[in-house]
């Protein structure tokens, strides 16, 4: 399943990628994310490797995260492995003439065992998902001074 989703942010691309690529902003924008946790690699960097831990209703989810590429301010990519799901994103920033950002997110998913089952019916979750997750930083980085 791929998937593109955007979201125009009132601050100019400097501000939005210094409080994308901050970890610590994490839990000011990722709901239910518990802990973040660098396991391997130069921190930021492609090659590092991070544990995410969120919580998702009653269930606990560990997401591990590897950096893909790190062309900032332009591009950040990553993939992120779960139970049963593959996912990989492709974070885009443009700047317009009146100082606001556009963030694309591309994302590829791949499913296994019953994860590609449940995905069939839960594809509009994704989405609905990830929307909610680039509005919730969007809402963040326009407070940011």
């Amino acid at each position: 399943m791929k998937y593109s989703t955007e979201v125009t942010i009132a601050q100019p691309r400097a501000k939005v990628v210094e409080l994308f690529d901050n970890s610590d902003n994490l839990y000011q924008w990722m709901d239910g994310l518990k802990s973040f946790e660098h396991l391997s690699g130069e921190p930021g960097q492609p090659g590092a490797k991070s544990k995410l831990l969120f919580q998702m209703g009653k269930r606990e989810v560990t997401m591990t995260e590897t950096i893909l590429d790190r062309e900032l301010p332009e591009r950040f990519s990553g993939t992120y492995e779960g139970p049963g799901v593959w996912n990989r994103v492709e974070n885009l920033f443009q700047e317009s003439e009146n100082g606001e950002t556009t963030w694309v997110a591309n994302h590829e998913f791949k499913f296994r065992g019953m994860m590609s089952v449940i995905s069939l019916f839960m594809r509009g979750a994704f989405k609905k998902q990830t929307a909610k997750t680039m509005e919730s930083f969007r809402a963040f980085a326009e407070k940011a001074n």
